[in-house]
């Protein structure tokens, strides 16, 4: 199949629009339409992992971190990025990332981590916002739930658990056609009044133009009148970070030596203990130092993450149990959403788990 099969199947799942500023998400190198027989899934781009990947015959590598952050200003070999991008284009071998944009979704990155935790009632901690918009328009009275389940269908009127949300208005609407057009009601040349239902729903970003292309098409004017306004409401449904709690709750000491068999860490650096039971948690997979007020905030008993430096264990301030397990061990469960995605929706698309060891990281 195509590689834009595979990347626009995952950017479906976890939109680019999600990713953070900094981010890179997408492709890293290679083209598109290139057709390839396998992908091979890992967490980061490694030459190793490029030698895999051409003794696999794999056209396609889906990674989680991406191999360029920063723009590159030459391809002379001096870094590791460097190398990578060259010999994947000497290989013929696509690219692909899915960073924060995975991790901002549900059923992403820090979903899969509370999946392995088995947490109950897991939500975002830290919703995105600034990615609804507002859809307002108008259409004739007996056209109107029509044209409303159409765009329903593409994803509109979505607000936390409930669906086809919408607010309806009766009005008057007047147009007056020139000689070129084919109005659907009323005499080109003359004006006219129609009885029009406002509607105004909500959407997320990512879905305005299979939204609007859904509302055009099933409208019946010729010229449709139409507003979208930003909006800075939570969106529910993607950011970073995730609350959720034990079915039963644990002692701290009980709570890490969960985490170290888990996760396969050898050591965890935590902040003080505060004999208290843990039951309620937040988490972040990768560098989530970030979000510690955030899991203060929301009155959890700990946050696991990974990266944490020395001055934020000072921010836990008695309140909570910081627990840092690693960026790696923290992510490694990441290859496993890409593989249940892939193998799901393609079938017959060969795909292969990394047998290389991309961490960093090492413990002695």
């Amino acid at each position: 199949m195509k590689v834009k099969e595979v990347s626009s199947f995952i950017e479906s799942f976890a939109p680019l629009a999600y990713q953070e500023s900094y981010d890179n998400a997408g492709f890293q190198t290679g083209n598109p339409e290139q057709e390839v027989q396998a992908a091979l899934l890992c967490i980061d781009v490694t030459e190793e992992v490029l030698k895999e990947a051409e003794k696999l015959g794999a056209g396609l590598i889906i990674s989680h971190h991406p191999v360029i952050f920063g723009g590159l200003k030459k391809l002379t070999g001096a870094s590791y990025p460097e190398r990578i991008i060259m010999e994947a284009i000497r290989k013929d071998i696509s690219i692909y990332s899915a960073h924060t944009n995975l991790d901002a979704v549900q059923q992403g990155v820090n979903y899969r981590i509370a999946s392995k935790l088995e947490l109950e009632n897991v939500n975002i901690l830290s919703p995105v916002k600034g990615k609804l918009r507002k859809l307002v328009f108008f259409v004739p009275v007996d056209n109107a739930a029509f044209v409303r389940e159409a765009i329903f269908r593409a994803g509109a009127g979505e607000i936390g658990e409930y669906d086809m949300c919408s607010f309806n208005a009766l009005g008057e609407g007047t147009f007056r056609g020139s000689d070129s057009a084919n109005p659907y009601v009323g005499v080109k040349g003359k004006l006219h009044t129609e009885a029009e239902v406002r509607v105004e729903t909500i959407f997320p970003t990512e879905k305005e133009r299979s939204i609007l292309n859904a509302m055009m098409g099933a409208h019946p004017y010729e010229e449709v009148a139409y507003d979208i306004y930003p909006l800075e409401n939570e969106y529910r449904r993607a950011g970073m970070g995730v609350t959720g709690e034990f079915k039963q709750e644990v002692g701290e000491k009980q709570f890490l030596d969960m985490l170290k068999e888990k996760f396969k860490v050898p050591v965890i650096r935590h902040s003080k203990f505060l004999n208290k039971p843990i039951k309620r948690i937040a988490l972040c997979g990768g560098s989530g130092s970030f979000l510690i007020g955030k899991a203060i905030a929301s009155g959890v008993d700990a946050f696991i993450t990974g990266d944490i430096k020395y001055h934020p264990f000072f921010d836990a301030d008695s309140k909570l149990l910081l627990a840092d397990i690693g960026h790696f061990e923290s992510e490694q469960f990441t290859t496993d959403i890409f593989y249940d995605l892939l193998l799901k929706n393609f079938p017959t698309f060969a795909i292969h788990l990394t047998e290389v060891n991309t961490n960093p990281v090492n413990y002695y």
